[in-house]
C-alpha cells in the first residue's frame, strides 16, 4: 500500500493517468450519441459576451468539458486535495483552467479568484456539493458567489446509457462508450446583492432543486433509474466525517 501511495505522488505518473482520462473522455464523446438540451441558454450568455457560475453535481463531472463551448474562458473551482488535482490536471487537456480552494474551507483566495475572473467577464464553474459532498445539496457557498458576483447561476447535468454507478458519496457516473446521452441545461438564477440570510437560503435551495429536476429529468431521458439526493442520515454522516 505505501509503495502504491509512493507511485500515485509521482507527477509523471499522475499525468499520464490524467492524459488517459482525458483520452477516455474523448473517446466516450465520439461513438456515443449525444443529444443537447436547452443550450440556446448558454449560447445566448456566450453571444452577448456575459459571465455566469456553471453549476453541476460532483457526481457528473465526467463529461462536463463538453457542455462547454472551448471558445469562451471558464476558470472551475477544484479543492487542492490529490483528488482535485488530477482532475484539475484532467480538464486541463479541454482548455479548462482551474482556481484552487473551496466555497466551504479556506476559500478566501478562491472567492477574490472568482469575482476577478467575474469581473474580467469570465465564467467560473463550481459543484454545490462538492469536494465531499452531502449528494446532490447544494452548499451556500455557490449562493453567496452568485450574490457577490452579481452573475446568474445556470445549473447543467448529463444522463447517459449504459452507465456504471460508482459506490463514492456523489455516485459518481460513469459513461461508457458507444453508448447515448444527454446533455441538459436548466434555468438561470439569480441572487440580488442586497439578500438577506433567508433570501440568500432561498436561493440556495432554488439552485438545488433545480440542478435536482434537471439530473432526475436526463435521467429520465435515458432510461435508468435517477441517483436520488444524501437522505438526511447520509447527510449527518458526511458532515461529521
Amino acid at each position: 500500500m505505501a509503495a502504491l501511495k509512493s507511485i500515485l505522488r509521482s507527477s509523471f505518473v499522475v499525468g499520464a493517468v490524467c492524459w488517459l482520462g482525458a483520452l477516455y473522455i474523448r473517446l466516450v464523446w465520439m461513438t456515443g450519441r449525444w443529444q443537447v438540451i436547452g443550450g440556446e441558454t448558454s449560447r445566448g450568455f456566450w453571444e452577448r459576451g456575459e459571465p455566469f457560475i456553471l453549476a453541476f453535481w460532483h457526481g457528473r463531472l465526467l463529461m462536463m468539458p463538453y457542455s462547454w463551448s472551448p471558445a469562451h474562458p471558464i476558470h472551475m473551482l477544484i479543492s487542492a486535495h490529490r483528488d482535485g488535482q488530477i482532475i484539475s490536471r484532467t480538464v486541463a487537456h479541454f482548455g479548462i483552467d482551474t482556481i484552487v480552494g473551496s466555497t466551504k474551507r479556506g476559500g478566501t483566495g478562491a472567492l477574490r479568484a472568482m469575482i476577478g475572473a467575474v469581473a474580467n467577464g469570465e465564467c467560473i464553474g463550481i459543484t454545490p456539493d462538492g469536494p465531499r459532498g452531502p449528494r446532490m445539496r447544494a452548499s451556500m457557498g455557490v449562493a453567496n458567489v452568485a450574490r457577490l458576483t452579481q452573475v446568474p447561476v445556470l445549473p447543467v447535468t448529463y444522463g447517459t446509457s449504459p452507465r456504471r454507478l460508482l459506490s463514492s458519496w456523489d455516485r459518481f457516473v460513469v459513461a461508457y462508450p458507444f453508448g447515448r446521452g444527454v446533455i441538459l441545461w436548466g434555468d438561470p438564477i439569480t441572487i440580488a446583492r442586497d439578500a438577506d440570510e433567508d433570501e440568500v437560503e432561498r436561493g440556495r435551495q432554488r439552485i438545488e432543486d433545480e440542478l435536482n429536476r434537471i439530473t432526475a429529468e436526463a435521467d429520465r431521458l435515458c432510461d435508468v433509474a435517477p441517483v436520488e439526493p444524501a437522505a438526511p442520515a447520509e447527510e449527518a454522516a458526511e458532515a461529521a466525517s
